[in-house]
């Protein structure tokens, strides 16, 4: 369950309050029920938890939330209980956080709840997605079907995340390299050099005392080096795990050079792909974009689909709402197909289409980017490696201006 914090309107008097839900779907439901017009709605910051924290115990991987969906559909799709399913998944599980959450929903589903309200104790590791596609299958009494779509949704979206993350890899590794062997040779190499230069009783050029100073500085506080760069590695996984970090890496992963496109078409198939599948599954508009908005990770998508939400409630097309973005968040070609499935009446096969297209699309990008990074990374470390040499290659004219 997650803390919201919300403003609505019921009986002509705006009131605010602070509970829990497993999704911010559930609240609009909820609060919709009760005749209320919802006017905003956020998760409540959690004060408890530290932003400085690492997962040194067992956690469960993506994989396996996958596998056990994918599991538990042929299960029951075979005729087996969801508690007789859920004892067999119990004694599969080689997870041990996976096998408590497991016995604990078995125990739940067996007391009389649900399954999807079994679920919705572990927001963690069940999504707002995976709860409602399993609401949604309840039901309609299709729950085999929404516990495949929700897998093959789960799997997609992870198997776009590594690509994502495979891509950037590289550069992170050569520019962290070069960090570190730009260390090494300022604190061994550049020594050797400065003696042989002072040696010669010349005056140096202004981009060799830089360097020596710069090594002179990094051999005397070697220790406070190696403690800053500690500090600032620390500081920085710290500092991005705020809303504020996130938000900045939000804004770069928007206004990069050539990963600005990739940003906005990963966002645009996880959108359709999310949309898709609920949709399909018989979750209401409203509620669907609500759950999309939750699933994505940029703040700026999400601002937009929630907006997206509260005028598509008052009757808007969503594809006019994702189309009349200022920031042209979205590609015109997500609204145009968008637009097609509302008059055609099929939304959920144009939804699909679209995930299909921008998946083929980050897959080849993702592919190419290595190519393209290769040659910006090359220039770099020719420039680095250049102003280096001319540094230390400079004393050596001006003892030969000394000597003519």
């Amino acid at each position: 369950m997650s803390l919201y914090k919300y403003k609505f309107i019921k009986d002509g008097e705006e009131k605010e309050e602070t509970k829990e839900f497993a999704n911010k779907a559930e609240l609009y439901k909820t609060l919709r029920s009760e005749g209320a017009v919802i006017v905003s709605a956020e998760k409540a910051k959690n004060k408890k938890k530290s932003s400085f924290s690492f997962s040194f115990g067992s956690r469960v991987k993506t994989q396996e939330i996958i596998t056990f969906a994918k599991n538990l559909s042929v299960m029951i799709d075979a005729g087996l209980s969801i508690s007789r399913a859920l004892s067999v998944l119990i004694k599969q599980s080689k997870n041990k956080k996976m096998t408590t959450i497991l016995e604990k929903l078995n125990s739940s589903v067996n007391s009389g709840q649900t399954l999807s309200k079994s679920l919705e104790n572990y927001p963690n590791i069940f999504s707002g997605l995976f709860v409602s596609m399993v609401k949604a299958g309840e039901e309609s009494g299709k729950l085999s079907e929404s516990l495949l779509i929700v897998a093959s949704q789960l799997e997609k979206n992870n198997t776009l995340t590594k690509k994502v993350k495979g891509a950037m890899i590289y550069p992170a590794i050569i520019i962290s390299l070069m960090i570190i062997i730009g260390i090494v040779l300022m604190i061994y190499m550049v020594p050797t050099l400065t003696e042989t230069f002072r040696g010669l009783n010349i005056e140096l050029p202004l981009p060799t005392r830089i360097i020596i100073a710069i090594s002179d500085f990094l051999r005397v506080n070697i220790i406070l080096t190696f403690s800053a760069l500690v500090v600032l590695f620390f500081g920085s996984i710290t500092a991005l795990k705020t809303q504020g970090g996130k938000n900045f890496v939000d804004f770069i992963a928007l206004h990069t050079p050539i990963i600005k496109n990739l940003t906005k078409e990963l966002n645009s198939a996880r959108t359709s792909r999310t949309l898709s599948s609920l949709i399909s599954s018989g979750v209401d508009i409203v509620s669907a974009i609500n759950i999309t908005g939750d699933v994505l990770q940029n703040h700026y998508f999400k601002k937009l689909l929630a907006n997206s939400a509260k005028k598509v409630e008052t009757g808007e097309l969503l594809s006019v709402t994702l189309s009349a973005s200022d920031k042209g968040l979205y590609p015109v070609f997500v609204g145009e197909m968008l637009s097609v499935g509302e008059e055609t009446g099929k939304m959920t096969e144009m939804l699909e289409n679209i995930a299909t297209y921008y998946e083929g699309e980050v897959d080849q990008k993702t592919k190419d980017l290595s190519t393209i990074i290769e040659p910006f990374l090359m220039i770099l470390i020719g420039i680095v490696v250049g102003i280096f040499a001319v540094a230390m290659m400079l004393p050596t004219y001006s003892l030969v201006d000394a000597i003519q």
